[in-house]
């Protein structure tokens, strides 16, 4: 974590930078909200993949075409991201955009454009695509950390948002480790099993005793 004046490409650069100088390597994806200046950092400094969530994009595409055709365009878009495999994917992107380019050639444009992003959570087990297609679970973690930090309004210092925010963010991290585990230990393996160093982050343990105590620790950081 680290707080910054603002959401600039420059600051996300060298927090990346950050990440890497204190050893950071194995990554197979970044996930993020679609922020310009985040994507631009992980592919500059980090070389990571980086999809794209395919619930605002969709939604942008339909804000590109008369109501009459968001049907049609929303279906085959779609079934882009019902593929049983990288390749079928790319071959029915491609026949989406052959089939949208004389009504809606913008759409087609932009679909084509954002192929490497959108199709980018297939390169990972099938048994992760539906928890990596889209970022709504990320999103929904941004906002509670906005609507906690919005009742305090104005921080003394950096540490102050920093013990708020990582409280907020350990209770989440646990919340996925034990109660509602988001990827299962037998799926990250398919992942980790061609690099045995990376093994052990299938053994991770809860930071609290109890996934529940951090919920008053925000109230008193404020």
């Amino acid at each position: 974590m680290d707080v910054g004046e603002a959401e600039t490409e420059a600051f996300w650069r060298e927090f990346r930078r950050g990440l890497r100088a204190r050893g950071l390597q194995g990554v197979r994806l970044g996930v993020s909200d679609a922020h310009e200046g985040l994507g631009q950092a992980i592919a500059k400094v980090l070389g990571w993949p980086w999809p794209r969530c395919s619930v605002p994009f969709l939604r942008d595409m339909l804000g590109h075409v008369a109501k009459a055709q968001q049907p049609m365009i929303a279906a085959a878009i779609r079934g882009i991201f019902q593929a049983t495999s990288l390749a079928e994917a790319r071959q029915r992107l491609a026949e989406v955009v052959d089939r949208l380019q004389p009504a809606a050639p913008k759409v087609a444009g932009l679909l084509e454009v954002a192929e490497s992003e959108l199709l980018a959570f297939y390169q990972l087990p099938r048994e992760h695509w539906s928890k990596l297609r889209s970022t709504n679970p990320l999103e929904r973690v941004n906002r509670e950390i906005g609507r906690r930090t919005d009742v305090v309004g104005i921080f003394p210092n950096d540490a102050a948002l920093l013990r708020l925010a990582g409280a907020l963010l350990i209770e989440q991290n646990d919340e996925w480790l034990i109660a509602r585990r988001y990827l299962s230990q037998e799926s990250l393996e398919l992942v980790l099993v061609d690099d045995p160093a990376l093994k052990e982050a299938t053994q991770l343990t809860p930071a609290l005793s109890h996934p529940r105590r951090s919920s008053a620790t925000p109230r008193h950081a404020t």
